[in-house]
């Protein structure tokens, strides 16, 4: 039988992504727009080609660059990086990227997200704390014994929940917490690992494509277009009921057809029946009756406080990762006192656990690494600039659509939220009033346009996702393209019917 091709690791595609964006630096002209930052105490500062100015603190400063951004969200913090100077673009000098800046990339990239990663290592050792309580297995045991014969019901409720969180608050790379939890369980019920990949991740991604109240991306990016955010709420709660009921009916059909025929299941079709996922210790028997006991229901209510105090922080407290690594850091600690781990078993467990996702750690660092090879060569605000006149003349519904396909190329290029959102939407926000169309609009094909793309850049929490649960990359694509397809018409009709309303 011959062999089947498999793709390269997550790794080596983020390098060769990398080495691209290396090549493009000496190919696509280089050249910025100048950058309006606020920093507090010293006024606003105004970098361009000739240095940086210090300029008045006041509205009439904004009105001036024609920053349709009001002082206020400077000020209380909404936005928070350089903000693009509309009509500001300049050439610059060329600075392509050579082997040396290739090599330092993923290093960069590692050391700006250090925090991302140090929030992965310590979610592993606090894991592995928990894991050895042996209150998972029988936690998880009772709530597959309670489904039995309803596993459906838990693809449908907890692929809302983790839309609504995404959609709501911005849950993203928190959801990272749950595959441990949930991989056993949907193995249990009969399904592949697609399915817990999809319900945790796709679920989250598609809160991105949908979301009203997320600060991280509608909220930054309708103050950057300056719109307001809550224009177009209603429709952006339509959209998410929409997308989230049409991903739900996918991924139901799916794992359907997978629990009524494993070989119908595309892991076992491109991975092979030999896969293997890393939580097969955990071994869930859904016709054992649990007998969870006193001590197991203390550790498992434990566990899940944890998980609710660190959404009740990120949404009420504006917590981020140091305040959630704390968060987790502090509970693996407690464990250990009311479990009496001896100190030296307790670090060795701890460290076992965060070297289980090293893995998922370094993908995340490299792939910031893309991103960094793009700026230092000058070309990101190239392609924005270039990318806005290609645009710039057309009619607004083929306006609209083709500005829907340029934010999901961006994204490939760009897997921050907030940070796609000050670069590109003061220059659409100003492009769409020449072509008249509502600014809310800009910002829904912005979410759009990320949340299609999100689901399979490799800069993004995609490859993560995939190193922890070893799908590969092609059994994802195989399986999502088809729900792509239908979210990108969805959101073309949405767009082109809101620009005429």
């Amino acid at each position: 039988m011959a062999l089947k091709r498999k793709l390269p690791s997550p790794i080596t595609i983020l390098m060769i992504v990398i080495v691209a964006a290396a090549l493009a630096t000496w190919v696509i002209p280089a050249g910025e727009y100048n950058k309006l930052s606020y920093q507090e105490g010293s006024g606003f500062k105004l970098s361009t080609s000739k240095g940086d100015t210090t300029l008045a603190v006041t509205q009439q400063t904004i009105d001036s660059l024609h920053i349709k951004i009001s002082l206020e969200k400077f000020k209380s913090g909404a936005i928070r990086k350089p903000v693009s100077v509309p009509g500001t673009y300049h050439p610059t000098k060329k600075n392509g990227q050579g082997f040396l800046e290739i090599l330092q990339a993923p290093l960069k990239g590692i050391m700006e997200t250090i925090d991302i990663i140090l929030f992965i290592l310590i979610i592993g050792g606090f894991m592995n704390i928990f894991h050895e309580s042996g209150a998972m297995v029988k936690g998880l045991t009772s709530l597959s014994y309670t489904m039995k014969g309803k596993e459906a019901w838990l693809i449908i409720i907890l692929t809302f929940l983790f839309s609504f969180a995404g959609a709501s608050y911005g849950m993203a790379e928190e959801a990272l917490v749950f595959y441990p939890i949930m991989v056993p369980l949907f193995l249990a019920a009969g399904y592949d690992l697609l399915v817990p990949v999809a319900v945790i991740f796709a679920g989250t991604q598609l809160g991105s494509l949908s979301s009203f109240t997320n600060p991280f991306a509608t909220i930054i990016a309708s103050n950057a277009a300056g719109v307001n955010w809550s224009d177009g709420l209603y429709g952006r709660v339509l959209m998410f009921v929409l997308s989230t009921a049409l991903t739900i009916w996918y991924l139901v059909r799916y794992a359907n057809k997978v629990k009524k025929d494993p070989t119908a299941s595309i892991v076992y079709r491109v991975d092979g029946p030999a896969v293997r996922s890393p939580y097969d210790a955990i071994v869930v028997d859904k016709n054992v009756v649990p007998e969870l006991g006193t001590r197991n229901k203390l550790l498992l209510l434990l566990f899940l406080s944890t998980f609710l105090v660190m959404i009740a922080g990120v949404v009420l407290l504006d917590w981020w990762l140091l305040e959630m690594s704390s968060l987790f850091l502090g509970a693996a600690i407690l464990l250990g006192i009311i479990l009496r781990i001896k100190e030296k078993v307790f670090v060795t467990q701890f460290i076992k656990g965060a070297e289980g996702l090293l893995s998922v750690a370094f993908i995340v660092g490299v792939a910031r690494g893309v991103t960094i090879m793009l700026n230092d060569g000058h070309i990101s605000d190239s392609i924005l600039y270039y990318s806005a006149k290609l645009v710039g003349g057309m009619p607004p519904a083929l306006f609209i659509v083709m500005l829907l396909a340029l934010f999901i190329m961006f994204t490939l290029f760009i897997s921050s939220s907030s940070g796609m959102a000050v670069l590109t939407m003061p220059i659409m926000g100003a492009l769409a009033i020449m072509v008249n169309v509502p600014g809310r609009e800009i910002v829904n094909t912005y979410l759009f346009g990320m949340g299609i793309m999100g689901f399979m850049t490799p800069t993004g929490l995609m490859l993560p996702s995939l190193a922890l649960v070893n799908v590969s990359i092609k059994a994802w694509w195989r399986f999502i393209y088809p729900l792509l397809l239908m979210l990108f018409i969805l959101c073309a009709v949405y767009l082109i019917v809101g620009i005429y309303l």
